[in-house]
């Protein structure tokens, strides 16, 4: 399988089919899913209609897949995925980054050191002019990931969940980085 980016520990490839196990156990973890879903379980026929679908999508702007799996570089071991993708499919101006990672994975910095990998990527070498992420506003893990990532917080917001989960009530926030405030980080 062909590497798209390394970082010192990590190595990102494309999803394959073959990563259903890893994924499923990934999003039946309640910890891991509580501010995407409430830590519902996740069925492997919702990973194999509509989780793998999404992580093998091929984006034609940028001539690259928008998720990646993420791995130890040293070990092969599965810490969960990475998302750079372009919000418009034809346009790689704008893209989201997100990252999911397995429990055991939390607090090793693998978040901050795969997005910094992504976002310097994306601006090297995919045409990205901004970087976004969006999380819950209770989630000060992630929220704290995309800070040490070099992204700032560009607003504050609620949308209508359809099924709310606990802490969706105080509301979403946006963070985000331009190429041009890239290039003159400190």
């Amino acid at each position: 399988m062909r590497i798209f980016l390394e970082t010192g520990r990590l190595a990102l490839l494309p999803a394959t089919a073959a990563d259903a196990p890893d994924l499923l156990a990934l999003d039946n973890d309640p910890a891991v899913m509580r501010y995407i879903n409430g830590g519902r379980p996740t069925s492997a026929e919702d990973i194999r209609d509509r989780t793998l679908p999404r992580l093998l999508h091929d984006h034609p702007c940028t001539g690259t897949r928008g998720y990646w799996i993420a791995r130890k570089k040293d070990t092969g071991e599965f810490l969960g995925w990475f998302e750079l993708r372009p919000l418009d499919d034809r346009d790689p101006a704008a893209a989201e980054l997100g990252y999911r990672l397995a429990r055991a994975a939390w607090g090793r910095g693998y978040a901050t050191e795969g997005a910094r990998a992504l976002i310097d990527k994306a601006f090297t070498d995919l045409g990205v002019r901004r970087v976004t992420a969006n999380t819950m506003a209770v989630n000060t893990g992630s929220r704290r990931v995309m800070e040490k990532a070099g992204l700032s917080l560009l607003r504050a917001y609620t949308e209508d969940w359809p099924e709310p989960i606990e802490g969706s009530e105080h509301g979403e926030v946006e963070y985000g980085l331009t190429r041009e405030a890239w290039q003159h980080r400190p």
